[in-house]
């Protein structure tokens, strides 16, 4: 069984009484919607037509948003709706990135995401969804899509129909009969200054001129609702922090097993550095959520999905902060002549490394995971991640060095270390944003970095601070003043934030409905 939709744009006439059932049924707070009816205007005065589409919930058959959702507050039912348990969310905003169809929001009521869910409480009374009842031409088909004897299933079978965005492969169960491709591409039908009875808001305006557009039938959308982005600062600054706790074990870890520098910095300051930014990292995750007080839903077994990045790099985040907990420990111990914990440190070094590495980049399959985001989807994020936590974490300690002066080789490696990570970092970054891509969605977020509203962001901040910072601890790893390290390792701080910054808001502009 598989419930889903057949709307007959043939037959709409845009009179939102669809919109308007399904808000009264629901509740819906003013300015948030669950349906919703898109226009696009085609052509120049006199010559105009307008094309209209119902957009809502796909109900996947395939649905990123499950799979994205850290404590099962969405899921797929037997009779194939994808629902949602407002109980269960803690306002993550995963399933908002994981859309590819901006039919998910958050409540302003509840403070939990919500979406179209087939008005599944009347359909397990045996009743038709309000859109459904109320639709005076009749235009939105409801059934079961694999009974062939149900009026859903027929009219599909005699009738050309089209998908929103087919090609993300979420095997949608809303289909479209008669709808305009400007209407049915995000890409298409840029804003033009204002809507019919309202002002665009803001985000649609401020990308406006990012979007391709259709030289021909000068489409331009008219009527639409917000979507503002789901994640902003504090993502990206935990993108940071992370990336300095990750680096920071990382480098100590590789410094005990391939060295002999047993030095304060290695056996006790990295360490605290890793306890320091993973509790800031902590603190930013759970500060962004919308419902904080739930977070400790991520801890229990009964609610956490263990198909979610977002659950599984919380653990990962755990297991770090508990090896790098002992680490300080046993560290702080030796400086205190409370005993001597050396070896102790000595195997904490190697699982220390597989736990950085996982804590620098279980945000790539996270960010896999946000379908919606397709500049997230590059295949070299994982190694870009541990690229920019060498770099940073290798700065931090650089800084931490003209303190706690460890002895020459230590400060030569560190430089080379944070040398190696800006080269990586520039590089990966060339292939991420300079290659192709292989949606216009990535297209679009790609070139606003580089040639659109990011572009001074980007290269005189994120890359031009990489190459002074690097070509400063380059001079350090040739002999030069440990200085030029200080300076290094300032630099490349505020050129990862910034690259965050540019790459966290860019992959969220291109609209998805």
């Amino acid at each position: 069984m598989r419930y889903g939709f057949a709307i007959d744009q043939r037959t709409c006439i845009g009179c939102h009484a669809c919109t308007v059932a399904c808000k009264t049924e629901h509740d819906v707070p003013v300015g948030q919607f669950r349906t919703w009816v898109k226009y696009v205007d085609k052509g120049e005065y006199p010559s105009t037509t307008r094309e209209m589409g119902v957009m809502r919930c796909n109900h996947c058959t395939d649905a990123p948003c499950v799979k994205g959702c850290p404590t099962q507050a969405l899921f797929i039912r037997e009779d194939g709706i994808v629902d949602f348990d407002n109980e269960r969310c803690i306002g993550c905003k995963m399933c908002m990135q994981a859309c590819p169809y901006d039919a998910i929001y958050i409540d302003e009521n509840t403070h939990t995401a919500a979406k179209c869910n087939f008005c599944a409480h009347r359909i397990d009374n045996g009743l038709e969804p309000a859109c459904v009842q109320v639709c005076p031409t009749q235009s939105i088909w409801m059934g079961d899509i694999d009974d062939p004897t149900s009026g859903i299933s027929k009219f599909l079978s005699i009738t050309p129909v089209n998908v929103r965005t087919p090609e993300q492969g979420t095997r949608p169960n809303v289909y479209y009969v008669g709808a305009d491709q400007t209407v049915l591409d995000p890409l298409a039908a840029p804003v033009d200054g204002t809507y019919l009875w309202a002002n665009a808001d803001a985000q649609r305006l401020e990308t406006a001129g990012d979007l391709p557009g259709d030289p021909v039938t000068k489409a331009r959308t008219t009527l639409n609702t917000a979507h503002p982005r789901p994640w902003g600062w504090k993502v990206w600054t935990y993108l940071w922090t992370k990336s300095i706790s990750a680096g920071s074990l990382l480098l100590a870890a590789l410094l005990v097993i391939m060295t002999a520098d047993r030095s304060t910095l290695v056996t006790t300051v990295a360490p605290f550095v890793t306890e320091l930014f993973l509790l800031l990292t902590a603190i930013l995750l759970v500060w962004d959520l919308k419902r904080p007080e739930r977070f400790w839903f991520l801890m229990d077994p009964r609610k956490i999905n263990r198909t979610s990045w977002l659950a599984i790099g919380g653990i990962f985040l755990g297991l770090t902060a508990a090896v790098g907990g002992l680490w300080f420990l046993a560290g702080a111990a030796g400086v205190l002549d409370i005993g001597d914990y050396g070896t102790a440190i000595e195997w904490l070094a190697w699982p220390a490394v597989p736990a950085a590495v996982m804590v620098a980049g279980y945000t790539a399959f996270l960010f896999g995971q946000a379908e919606g985001r397709d500049l997230w989807q590059s295949p070299v994020l994982f190694w870009h991640l541990q690229a920019q936590a060498v770099m940073v974490g290798a700065g931090v300690l650089l800084v931490l060095a003209t303190v706690f002066q460890p002895d020459d080789a230590t400060v030569t490696w560190l430089a080379w270390a944070l040398v190696v990570g800006v080269v990586a970092h520039l590089l990966i970054t060339a292939v991420e944003f300079g290659g192709s891509h292989s949606t216009r969605n990535a297209e679009v977020a790609a070139h606003a970095i580089t040639h659109g509203r990011y572009a001074r962001t980007f290269w005189a901040g994120s890359i031009l601070l990489s190459l002074v910072g690097g070509a400063m601890a380059l001079g350090v790893a040739l002999g030069g003043s440990i200085a030029l390290g200080v300076v290094a390792g300032l630099l490349v701080q505020p050129a990862l934030l910034l690259h965050e910054k540019v790459f966290v808001k860019a992959a969220q502009d291109p609209p998805l409905s």
